[in-house]
């Protein structure tokens, strides 16, 4: 079985670690285009940019590539799914269409609207002065502005006055900070209460949601500083009570599978729910049409059932009839160790140091290379990215976990390191989620 993933981060790393651990113990060969130097230690890179559809469909054509996995949510904007279908090759992910759920804020919100998906109210804009004019008459404070397609996770402001409002309209609409994704923008009301991932499995008909998650946006301890792509994040949610759970699957989920079959929309892949428990109940804060990244890394370890057996089930249209397992008396924690200044400006090529320190073998901790590569003397490891590691540890709580977590992360140094130290700690006031 020959096995592609598009990707080159910790999400896609944890993916190979995933198909390669499987319980048959089967073997597979795993391509990994880009990849990154942590996922050439268990799989093949293959120096593709995983936007270049074209070369990709050339390369898997030519290697007669059994199943592609995309993990990125660029490509799937771009259509690579629906390219490869069209050379009748087997892919897992959205098609294009499917995946604007994530690709256009707007269009997301508008089929929230349309199916009566609880969600934030909003208006969209496409021209600044509009959009200026608009917010100098907000009468509620602060406001949440939002390009309107992909930024990398970092397209979103939260703005507590006019000013901040109009600071983060200038930088999307007419610097462009995030290109042509902040053409259009989305200002939404401000949601209070504490937030959950929930990734589900869809074949087109069913939808299976994995265990929940739930990742720290911040930079900076305490929920402080800006937002990035994910300092860390926790398997299972604290906040994901049995209670939540049905009323998701009731309120959200199940609404969400057949606003998709009456648009005549047929989402094969992974739903991504981000979630936020109000005084009102669960709304939607977004849509992904991929794995989260850093949920990802928290989530896999956790998976008993094998993960391509899922993939494959998904892409057949036959869900229903497998039955996925997890390690529910497990909990995971991923601590993401970043380059100082992210994600603003920061450096690269730093010598990573002390990984040799940590026992994967033991069987709880596993490190998913983020933003790292080979030294030019192919021996060693430099930086090559905001985020550089994602360490995950697994404990029978989440106290264990983050224990070890954060054990495995006090072996590793390179100039400029940073990582918060509160990844696992909840703070936020439960007794909100309790009391709905």
């Amino acid at each position: 079985m020959k096995i592609l993933v598009v990707g080159g981060g910790g999400r896609e790393h944890a993916i190979v670690w995933r198909l390669i651990n499987n319980p048959a113990g089967e073997a597979r060969k795993i391509y990994c285009a880009p990849g990154n130097a942590g996922i050439a230690q268990i799989a093949e890179c293959v120096p593709i940019s995983a936007t270049d559809t074209e070369t990709l469909l050339d390369f898997a054509v030519r290697e007669k590539i059994d199943y592609t996995i995309i993990g990125m949510d660029e490509p799937l904007a771009l259509g690579i799914v629906n390219a490869f279908n069209g050379k009748g090759l087997r892919v897992f992910g959205p098609v294009r269409e499917a995946a604007k759920l994530e690709w256009s804020k707007s269009f997301a919100k508008a089929f929230m609207r349309k199916y009566g998906i609880p969600t934030a109210s909003c208006e969209v804009f496409n021209e600044y002065g509009t959009a200026l004019s608009y917010i100098k008459n907000a009468g509620k404070w602060p406001v949440v502005i939002k390009a309107d397609g992909l930024a990398v996770g970092k397209g979103v402001y939260i703005c507590k006055d006019a000013a901040e409002a109009g600071k983060a309209l200038s930088e999307l609409m007419l610097d462009k900070k995030f290109g042509g994704s902040g053409a259009e923008v989305v200002i939404e009301e401000f949601l209070e209460g504490p937030e959950t991932t929930l990734l589900a499995f869809s074949d087109g008909k069913t939808v299976v949601p994995m265990l929940s998650s739930m990742d720290y946006k911040k930079a900076l301890n305490g929920d402080k500083g800006p937002n990035t792509g994910g300092m860390g994040a926790i398997c299972p949610s604290p906040y994901y009570t049995a209670e939540l759970q049905d009323l998701i699957y009731k309120n959200i989920v199940l609404p969400t599978q057949n606003g998709l079959a009456a648009e005549n929309i047929e989402f094969k892949g992974i739903l991504y729910f981000g979630l936020m428990f109000t005084k009102n109940g669960p709304y939607v804060i977004e849509y992904n049409a991929r794995f989260g990244d850093p949920e990802t890394q928290a989530v896999l370890p956790l998976l008993k059932t094998d993960l391509l057996e899922i993939c494959f089930a998904c892409s057949n249209g036959t869900l229903d009839k497998v039955k996925i397992k997890w390690h529910n008396d497990m909990n995971a924690v991923c601590v993401v160790v970043a380059s100082g200044g992210y994600p603003g400006e920061f450096g690269r090529g730093y010598p990573v140091n002390g990984l040799d320190k940590i026992n994967e073998n033991a069987g709880n901790i596993m490190i998913f290379h983020a933003g790292t590569q080979k030294s030019n003397e192919g021996e060693g490891l430099l930086t090559n990215g905001g985020r550089v590691l994602g360490v995950t540890a697994t404990g029978q709580n989440q106290e264990e976990a983050a224990r070890r977590a954060y054990a495995a992360v006090s072996n590793i140094t390179f100039q400029n390191m940073h990582n918060r130290t509160d990844i696992g700690e909840i703070t936020s006031d439960k007794s909100l989620v309790n009391n709905l």
